[in-house]
């Protein structure tokens, strides 16, 4: 009998440790990811004997606490040239282009953009994805027939932790966004409206990279996570869902609640390692855009920046 597992990755075509690919909104292009720590994610998540080092030590906070402590320390400044250099960053972007100045990695990491970077889309009936990223959009929450491979399934209620809020949410649309080591690591919002104070919701560090949602997309329920609600007038409520991941034991919001925002401002930002964001928003509100709707479709993520356009209004 063939296990369930392989069956799913022959229906997609592809095996978890596959090369990621992506289209980017901007360009048009096909591209492969530079994946940040391959090689060891690759080994953790592949083979029982990383699955052993997985559950005993990656998975856990003080794992992640303690890389952040060493990525804090003045000595990890050293890594950023090199980071910039073999990741190819375009540093006429950050607002602070002395690179000199960031007095760590973690620094460096979490740096200011330029606004002019991060153009936001002006329009008042459109919704703006909130985080650089990889990109995946669902029309219906109901329908998905798969999260990075076939048979995935996205558990609301868990995901949420709250039935209630969930509720609105069950044939709501969904967008799911995926930052790399490599991404501006700031998040923004959507949508103008009034933010509620954030939920923290404890839980795990699994990785949040395919090669590890891949195999098991329960990770982004498991982990560590925090959630904010926004009352955005004609969206209704829209809830974004900042998600912790391997080495992102902290997620700072710098936003005040209960207080008017508009489209666009920033919200929080990650500290290292990669990290998620998902965007919901409750049926018969927003149309999504139609490469986020084949990028849900398809499985190819869709490469596309902090404020280019996530859908607009029915």
């Amino acid at each position: 009998m063939v296990p369930l597992h392989s069956k799913i990755r022959k229906s997609y075509g592809m095996q978890p440790n596959d090369p990621i690919t992506f289209k980017n909104r901007h360009t048009g292009r096909i591209e492969t990811e530079q994946v940040y720590g391959e090689a060891w994610l690759q080994r953790i998540y592949g083979n029982p004997l990383g699955k052993v080092a997985l559950h005993a030590l990656v998975k856990r906070s003080l794992f992640s606490k303690i890389y952040g402590w060493a990525m804090d320390r003045p000595g990890s400044a050293q890594r950023i040239e090199p980071f910039i250099k073999t990741y190819q960053l375009d540093t006429s972007e950050f607002a602070d282009e002395n690179i000199s100045s960031y007095k760590s990695f973690n620094d460096f990491f979490y740096r200011k953009l330029k606004t002019s970077a991060r153009p936001i889309d002006q329009q008042t009936d459109c919704a703006i994805l909130p985080a650089d990223g990889r990109h995946l959009g669902f029309q219906d929450i109901s329908k998905i027939k798969g999260v990075f491979a076939k048979g995935q399934t996205f558990d609301i209620n868990t995901f949420l932790g709250d039935q209630s809020l969930a509720e609105r949410y069950k044939n709501g649309v969904l967008v799911c966004s995926r930052l790399c080591p490599v991404d501006y690591h700031r998040f923004h919002f959507p949508v103008s409206g009034v933010p509620t104070e954030p939920t923290l919701i404890n839980g795990s560090l699994f990785s949040v990279n395919p090669y590890a949602l891949r195999r098991d997309v329960s990770y982004l329920w498991q982990n560590k996570r925090q959630r904010v609600s926004i009352d955005a007038g004609p969206f209704g409520l829209v809830t974004v869902v900042a998600i912790g991941a391997t080495n992102v034991g902290t997620i700072v919001e710098t936003y005040s609640p209960n207080s008017p925002i508009t489209k666009g401002d920033e919200k929080g930002y990650f500290r290292f390692g990669g990290s998620f964001i998902a965007t919901l928003f409750e049926p018969n509100r927003i149309r999504l855009e139609d490469d986020l709707i084949t990028a849900g479709e398809t499985q190819q993520e869709l490469y596309a920046k902090m404020g280019s356009r996530l859908g607009r209004l029915i």
